[in-house]
């Protein structure tokens, strides 16, 4: 079968454990509500009601494009734009390119990000994987100035970072639905975990201090895994709502 992400590719391996995703998840939870098209997704009222929902939503996207043979990767990525431009014709304004571009960006960084955390550094080549999947659904999905590679999107990563992202109402509002859906010690090691992961620019938008006190625990985390203790911390961490949800997401459990 045709698979759109090879079954040998590190992307599966990204993608195939839940701890690499929850840490995808907080990145991108702290960067998403800094970024200046962040009201589009309050228009539809879905993000304020539901917002681990929605940002589990998209996660869930683009987890089932990598897992998926090539026509339903492509099917999928339809189905998420058709959903973008059902929401454009509703609002009668168009989504900005570079907003799609941003979200696309968010995948391929906190992918790197939250696997090099927990597991080893990316070489190169992989590296380049991890960015062509991306590149090949941002170009089904239609977006235009995608960099050809690797190497030429770390500057562009750079230039969106500096001009897509402020503190906004809509910044704090979301942080506070954060609180309120999670609890307040959930909250907490959610905050803990973006500090680990998002780059310098999120890190002072948010007022982020440099010490993390989640960062010695990442080591007693990773041995854990070996004892198969990990499930339980995750039992005690998660909200019970989307537990289901997250065991589903352990394909690679095991593989490193």
């Amino acid at each position: 079968m045709d698979y759109f992400v090879s079954k040998a590719s590190v992307v599966r391996r990204i993608w195939g454990k839940s701890d690499t995703i929850l840490f995808i998840f907080a990145g991108a939870s702290a960067e998403f509500a800094l970024n200046k098209a962040v009201d589009w997704l309050y228009f539809t009222g879905k993000l304020p009601q539901d917002p681990l929902g929605r940002l589990f939503s998209t996660v869930a996207y683009a987890r089932n494009i990598v897992f998926s043979s090539t026509p339903e990767a492509h099917r999928a990525i339809d189905t998420m734009r058709n959903i973008h431009t059902a929401v454009e014709q509703s609002r009668g304004d168009t989504i900005p390119d570079w907003a799609y571009r941003d979200v696309l960006f968010m995948l391929i960084y906190y992918s790197i990000a939250a696997y090099e955390l927990l597991e080893r550094p990316l070489t190169p080549e992989e590296q380049e994987e991890v960015y062509n999947v991306f590149y090949r659904v941002g170009l089904r999905m239609g977006l235009k100035e995608l960099p050809p590679n690797y190497k030429a999107w770390l500057p562009v990563r750079e230039e969106h970072l500096k001009n897509d992202l402020q503190q906004s109402s809509y910044t704090k509002d979301l942080f506070m639905q954060y609180r309120k859906h999670l609890g307040n010690f959930r909250y907490q090691v959610l905050l803990e975990a973006q500090k680990l992961v998002v780059p310098t620019q999120v890190k002072q938008l948010l007022g982020f201090r440099d010490i993390a006190w989640l960062r010695p625990a990442v080591p007693i985390y990773q041995f854990s895994r070996h004892l198969h203790v990990d499930g339980l911390i995750k039992s005690v961490l998660l909200p019970k709502a989307y537990k289901a949800q997250i065991s589903a997401m352990d394909i690679w459990a095991g593989v490193s």
